[in-house]
């Protein structure tokens, strides 16, 4: 036994450092069922084993025929078609068969004729109300990230891209020994004058599920030092974690103390805490083991600065506050007819928090998954204007949403796998979007990748010309190959830009603003191509996976984009030119933890060995600051 002193007043955060530096905790993991995941922590990310929705389909009730057939119609010349000659009715969800037609013209537009025909006063568009393959979720796609909590609308998303199983942090098993002959459990043994009723072990179980451990409560141990140092022992080589409740003081039946150190060791016996003063935090066969006082609200302050945190760590979990106030960052648009439920981003830009709008259709399953919380739109308001302040209900908890470096700009599927190791949440908008957020001060760093035609140097001269009193710097980050992504084996023999010119050939294309949108311009430029000559140049995507899918199901042949997306949709790639994706950042922000840790893992072996073992990327000098100048 260590000598005996009567109880310490030490100070909180240090006996809290100090014990949890004496302790080994590893968290342990299981895998389980994906409908019994609910609140679970996962250990690893997860990613999509197929696409959702897996078959292309209609995204409304009415009619499915070629867009050509519509391309005449007018008011003042309408086209009539006849059923089943012209067209097909499909109903919303009704796959779509490529070779009968292009586009879905919603029935609310057709103007029904007799013997079976129809009349239309307006044209269509091809692919209009069609869903395609992985509009929702792509296969491979990254649905979770490690240590995401699942909640009920993350089942959805697991459950359409055919996760049946997934790997989650095991829930730590505690045990609760109630100690002293005078407690009653008043649901175990009849109520005796004179006693104490045990509410005490009841509150810590509830408080251990609500953490998201597993407790449970050990018979009552009289008051005999013997028997509580036995009965601690067995418990901590079966348990992760040992709570004794009650006679961790200095009286004459306060054994807990010197139980512990029967067969383990008491590293501090009194806290400067109040109330909760005479807890002891020690250890026993390597397990955690906390002298909890008998007084109920000593023992709940106890709990909460002690066992929490343990707890915390072991279960990959966090403390969640209900609502917050931010700042609106872009207008909300909303019908007089519903209260609408907005899903939030939320991103905190030196001690701002700005409240963004993420996808609001009621298909897209993953703008829950995304979303940090929900901000309210009353019935009979039309909208919130930019700037104004609203009230969001959380999803997460603060603390997590706190610590996220934001990143706004260029979509490349290293931002996944990034923000899968460091606090990173990406939003994908094109470089020049990227490059308004950081000027706007609505992100901490931009990816880019924007080509200067003239010097045939990547994003320097771009930036002295939108930022001329050189306020900014450059990140190194990657290169990679851009290239146009093609069908498996090729089937259309496209080699090179001149064949995206042929008749049989529909291309997607990348948003406006964005750095591949741009490459391609220049690359046409350079080939004396018009990009008028191309079917599909005004097609766009959003992201490289978007093209790929595209390309994937047949509603393009081609598209301009990344291999590691050709790789992970199994299509082919034809290479055409290697360029730089760096990260656009104020010199102001260089300081910031949150950019220097950015930094520091892009400088890592870590990230070397993963970007180097992917297909179509190279790196040199990553994380390299470069400071802009004249």
């Amino acid at each position: 036994m260590s000598r005996n002193i009567y109880i310490d007043n030490t100070n909180v955060e240090k006996a809290l450092d100090f014990f949890l530096s004496k302790l080994s905790l590893k968290r342990k993991t299981e895998k389980i069922s994906v409908l019994d995941s609910l609140g679970r922590v996962l250990s690893k990310s997860i990613f999509a084993q197929t696409s959702s929705p897996n078959y292309s389909a209609s995204a409304m009730d009415g009619i499915f025929l070629w867009a050509e057939k519509t391309y005449t119609a007018t008011e003042t010349s309408p086209v009539f078609l006849k059923a089943e000659d012209d067209f097909i009715y499909l109903n919303t969800g009704n796959p779509i068969d490529y070779s009968k037609g292009n586009s879905v013209i919603m029935i609310e537009d057709v103007i029904p004729q007799e013997n079976g025909t129809i009349k239309l006063i307006k044209s269509a568009k091809p692919w209009q109300n069609i869903r395609p393959i992985g509009e929702d979720i792509v296969q491979g796609e990254m649905i979770l990230k490690e240590n995401h909590i699942i909640r009920p609308h993350d089942l959805g998303a697991l459950i359409s891209s055919m996760i049946k199983e997934i790997e989650v942090i095991k829930k730590p098993r505690v045990a609760i020994i109630p100690t002293g002959d005078e407690i009653v459990d008043i649901f175990k043994e009849e109520f005796r004058e004179n006693s104490i009723i045990d509410s005490n072990s009841y509150v810590f179980y509830n408080l251990l599920k609500e953490w998201g451990a597993e407790p449970i409560i050990l018979p009552k141990v009289s008051d005999n030092l013997d028997l509580i140092a036995t009965s601690i022992n067995a418990a901590s080589k079966k348990y992760d974690c040992v709570l004794i409740s009650a006679g961790s003081s200095a009286g004459s039946k306060d054994y807990t103390k010197s139980a512990i150190e029967t067969f383990g060791e008491v590293f501090i016996h009194g806290v400067a805490l109040k109330p909760g003063k005479p807890t002891i935090l020690g250890a026993c066969n390597h397990t955690p083991v906390i002298g909890i006082p008998g007084y109920p609200v000593s023992a709940f302050m106890a709990m909460e600065t002690f066992l929490k945190p343990i707890i915390n760590f072991l279960t990959s979990m966090k403390p969640e506050e209900s609502f917050i106030h931010g700042q609106l960052s872009k207008t909300i648009v909303s019908s007089l007819k519903h209260k609408e439920l907005i899903r939030v981003a939320l991103h905190f830009i030196d001690d701002k928090l700005l409240v963004t709008p993420l996808s609001r259709g009621a298909g897209i399953t993953m703008s829950l998954v995304k979303a940090d919380g929900i901000l309210e739109v009353p019935q009979n308001i039309e909208g919130i204007s930019q700037g104004e302040m609203v009230k969001v209900k959380l999803l997460k908890p603060l603390s997590e949403i706190k610590d996220y470096l934001i990143s706004i700009g260029s979509h490349d599927i290293i931002m996944d796998l990034i923000s899968d190791k460091i606090k990173l949440t990406s939003t994908h908008v094109g470089s020049f979007g990227g490059i308004l957020a950081v000027k706007t001060g609505k992100t901490h760093l931009a990816p880019i990748h924007i080509l200067d035609e003239d010097k045939g140097t990547y994003n320097i001269e771009i930036i002295k010309k939108y930022f001329p009193n050189n306020e900014v710097a450059i990140i190194k980050g990657i290169r990679r190959t851009q290239g146009i992504i093609v069908e498996k084996n090729n089937p259309l023999n496209i080699t090179s830009l001149k064949d995206l010119t042929k008749s049989n050939i529909y291309f997607f294309n990348r948003q406006r603003g964005a750095g591949t949108r741009i490459l391609l311009d220049h690359l046409l430029k350079k080939e004396n191509i018009s990009p008028k000559e191309i079917n599909g140049y005004e097609r766009e995507g959003n992201t490289h996976l978007e093209v790929a899918m595209a390309i994937k199901t047949g509603i393009a042949n081609c598209g301009l984009g990344i291999q590691e997306s050709a790789h992970i949709t199994n299509l082919d790639f034809i290479p055409l030119k290697e360029e730089e994706y760096d990260f656009l950042v104020l010199k102001s922000k260089l300081q910031d933890p949150k950019i220097q840790e950015f930094i520091n893992f892009l400088k890592s072996e870590f990230f070397n060995i993963k970007i180097t073992s992917l297909p179509g990327y190279s790196l040199k000098n990553p994380g390299e600051v470069i400071l802009i100048h004249d």
